[in-house]
């Protein structure tokens, strides 16, 4: 019976086994989990989502700190337009991130970065320019390009002496995505090392509609294939969003996917960056407590368990501080949000804004609880305990079931 680990994923030179942890912000995927796939063999994501924080929290950074020194004047004021990041400062908390996690590799795997577009940061171009070529200055051995279609990710980086290096990645929901980037980035004379397909039940942000229930994996994944080879594009195809099993990876390479990008499962490991107590909302979750809604302030339908804090939180802006989502004039949906709000309700001191979420103070705090479709079978993974809550796993045991498993099986922990 074929398994997992029948099959490899080659991206130029190398093969790997052929599952991908995916990025998962802020710090969920941490590089302690990274680094264990890449031991494995396999590929591991960092995120850099909110890298200033996670520099502070991890590095003993003050950049946070030093931003909100500088613009606390602006406090309580809606127009947010003066308010920048050091790019100084991004660019050393970049390499700090990347740099000390590939100094721990180890194993025949990769570690990649998930670096997200819709990160604008008040200076959209300039701040993903050094996002990007400082993660490939620091050593990383590729970057996935995130949330977003990217049009410009290339030509912001093609002079780096790592562009043609590194691998370099895409993630898309639909075949007009993949040709929009493929066209724009075409003048660079370089085509992308690997094509994420993410389906409508992946975690977090969807690069989808409210419909997306309308919409499958296998069929997407079958069309750009189709697409690719009329093209004679030879470019590896990875699967992603509701690969719960290793069975489940299993069919999407049966099918002609190159390999299997997975991370619903991987939020429970001892490795995951999410507080336990957490972890174990997530395991309690049932189907009918996990919606898809408009609360993001990037306009994409994002995934989240109902209870989680983020909804219908009223936290004053804290831009000054954070502000990763103000797009290049300073505006902010959840901005505007906030302040009709408190405009409708003068004088109250906790305020419900339902609407839109502030989602940089939100995901710092671990209270955005964004998950996947499948989080609901993570109970079905674990051994509920005598106190009622669910044992955790590590990220090598979750690795080694989707790798061997067969029949739809899933190896409890010992």
């Amino acid at each position: 019976m074929r398994r997992v680990d029948d099959f490899r994923l080659k991206l130029g030179e190398q093969e790997l086994v052929p599952i991908v942890v995916g990025g998962m912000g802020v710090d969920i995927s941490t590089p302690e989990l990274a680094l264990e796939a890449a031991r494995l063999g396999g590929v591991g994501h960092i995120s850099d989502a909110m890298i200033t924080t996670v520099s502070d929290r991890r590095y003993g950074t003050s950049f946070v700190k030093e931003k909100l020194q500088r613009f606390r004047d602006l406090i309580g004021n809606p127009d947010k337009s003066a308010i920048k990041f050091d790019l100084g400062h991004l660019a050393e908390a970049v390499r700090l991130h990347v740099g000390k996690t590939m100094e721990a590799k180890k194993g025949a795997g990769l570690i990649f970065v998930n670096c997200m577009e819709k990160l604008t940061m008040n200076a959209p171009r300039e701040t993903l320019k050094v996002r990007l070529e400082e993660a490939l200055s620091a050593g990383i051995d590729g970057i996935t390009l995130a949330a977003g279609l990217h049009l410009n990710s290339f030509n912001l980086i093609e002079d780096h002496p790592r562009f043609r290096d590194a691998k370099l990645g895409i993630i898309v929901s639909s075949l007009r995505a993949l040709q929009l980037f493929l066209r724009k980035s075409l003048r660079t004379n370089r085509l992308p090392d690997y094509i994420v397909v993410e389906g409508p039940l992946a975690g977090g942000h969807l690069g989808f509609g409210m419909d997306w229930a309308k919409y499958d994996l296998s069929s997407i994944v079958d069309e750009i294939r189709s697409w690719l080879q009329t093209e004679k594009l030879l470019i590896p195809l990875i699967a992603a969003g509701g690969i719960f099993t290793g069975s489940d990876a299993l069919a999407f390479l049966e099918n002609g996917a190159d390999g299997v990008q997975v991370a619903t499962r991987f939020t429970v490991a001892y490795e995951s960056g999410l507080p336990e107590e957490i972890k174990q909302e997530y395991f309690k979750a049932n189907e009918e407590d996990i919606e898809v809604n408009l609360i993001s302030t990037t306009g994409y339908p994002m995934r989240m368990l109902k209870s989680c804090p983020a909804i219908g939180s009223g936290v004053r802006p804290n831009c000054e501080a954070l502000g990763y989502l103000l797009d290049g004039h300073g505006k902010c949906a959840y901005i505007d949000a906030y302040y009709r709000e408190a405009a409708a309700h003068p004088g109250v001191s906790k305020l419900s804004v339902r609407e839109k979420t502030c989602l940089c103070t939100q995901m710092r705090n671990f209270d955005c609880w964004t998950c996947g479709h499948m989080t609901y079978r993570l109970k079905d993974t674990s051994r509920k305990q005598a106190d009622g809550s669910y044992q955790l796993l590590s990220a090598e045991h979750i690795f080694k079931d989707y790798q061997f498993s067969t029949d739809g099986e899933i190896a409890l922990p010992d």
